[in-house]
């Protein structure tokens, strides 16, 4: 597999970020990023310890948030795992709220194909829009480029007709050429979105990361004029985190992509009730 000669500029990023930290800043409470924000979670819940009447409470969530009169929209997703999906997908029916769920051994990744192809049926025989599958990283770290790529390409075949986001954990790969690489791999075997983390472990999302995804969408946009959605993910929960990623996100790639919750997501279980008080108040 052929990879772009990219080079890393800390200044770019840097400048990137710095912008990014001013427009919070100036936009601090203003109504309509708060409720562009809220538009793009992917509300969830994926703890050991869910079960029937945690996510019925998580789907009443997603859905009494939703208060047109007040012009605050619904959240893009509710975000669990397969067996909870045919829960979801009837609490949330007749909404324009997706279901989603995670697959393919979530969260490690380290198990045989043939097993994430199954969670991923199961999860889509279940009634799932959207599918979040994470990247099998100890054989990335290794240097497996192209059998990374053949098992997501697996995955992508497996999961047609819905969207499929591919989690980096880019806290797990730590160095910028490597998520770079993760972030091609991902977009040229077809995924819909490109994710940061599963939030499960201490590193998260952080901008510098973030922003090489963006570049590699960027990029790749230039090239094939194919425009790919990025997530957010792991430890975002407060509005001002959730701003930065939206502007950075508005720096790189545009409007398209910043408004929109067919190119942007957050992934984030308590950030909803931080947007919703900055709407009340």
């Amino acid at each position: 597999m052929k990879f772009t000669d990219y080079q890393y500029n800390s200044l770019e990023i840097e400048q990137s970020i710095e912008r990014a930290r001013k427009e919070v800043i100036l936009s601090q409470a203003k109504p309509a990023v708060i409720r562009t924000l809220i538009s793009s979670i992917d509300l969830t819940s994926l703890e050991g310890s869910d079960n029937d009447n945690s996510i019925t409470t998580l789907c009443h969530k997603a859905l009494t948030s939703y208060d047109q009169s007040k012009e605050i929209p619904p959240v893009a997703a509710v975000c669990v795992y397969p067996s909870f999906v045919r829960l979801v997908k009837k609490q949330l029916a007749g909404t324009t709220i997706k279901t989603a769920s995670v697959a393919g051994a979530f969260p490690s990744g380290q198990t045989s194909l043939h097993i994430k192809l199954d969670e991923v049926s199961y999860a889509a025989g279940e009634g799932a829009d959207e599918i979040d599958v994470v990247i099998n990283r100890g054989k990335l770290i290794q240097g497996e480029f192209n059998e990374v790529y053949d098992e997501l390409a697996a995955i992508r075949e497996g999961s047609a007709g819905l969207r499929l986001k591919v989690i980096l954990e880019t806290g797990e790969l730590m160095i910028p050429e490597l998520i770079r690489k993760a972030s091609e791999i991902a977009i040229i075997s077809g995924a819909d979105f490109i994710k940061t983390s599963t939030g499960k472990i201490p590193v998260g999302a952080t901008p510098e990361a973030f922003l090489v995804m963006l570049q590699a969408i960027r990029d790749y946009q230039a090239s094939t004029r194919k425009a790919i959605g990025i997530k957010a993910s792991g430890g975002i929960r407060s509005t001002e985190q959730a701003m930065m990623y939206h502007f950075l996100t508005l720096d790189i790639l545009g409007v398209k992509w910043s408004e929109d919750c067919n190119f942007f997501r957050i992934g984030a279980s308590s950030l909803l009730d931080s947007l919703l008080k900055e709407i009340k108040n």
